[in-house]
């Protein structure tokens, strides 16, 4: 029992990892056409849009670009280092 919960932070850290790859992917997706509208690009968009749809809300675009994948980005990346610091 001791080692599943001294492994738990470990693969929490992991799937904020695996998330923030899928936001990076996502993102680059958007850069190829049709590459967001494909069977992988739509299955991104139902994990990261929901997330990303928080930041929408206080971000606006910039000449048609979104800042709020940085900002999910930067928000994930201090909720792990804040789980790390508690274990």
């Amino acid at each position: 029992m001791a080692n599943v919960i001294n492994g738990l932070p470990i693969i929490i850290i992991e799937l904020f990892d695996l998330y923030k790859w899928l936001i990076v992917i996502y993102c680059l997706m958007s850069w190829l056409p049709g590459a967001a509208t494909s069977k992988l690009g739509v299955w991104l968009g139902k994990i990261v849009n929901p997330f990303l749809s928080i930041f929408d809300r206080f971000i606006p675009p910039i000449f048609g670009i979104s800042f709020s994948p940085i900002f999910a980005l930067i928000v994930l990346e201090f909720i792990e280092r804040f789980i790390s610091g508690i274990f």
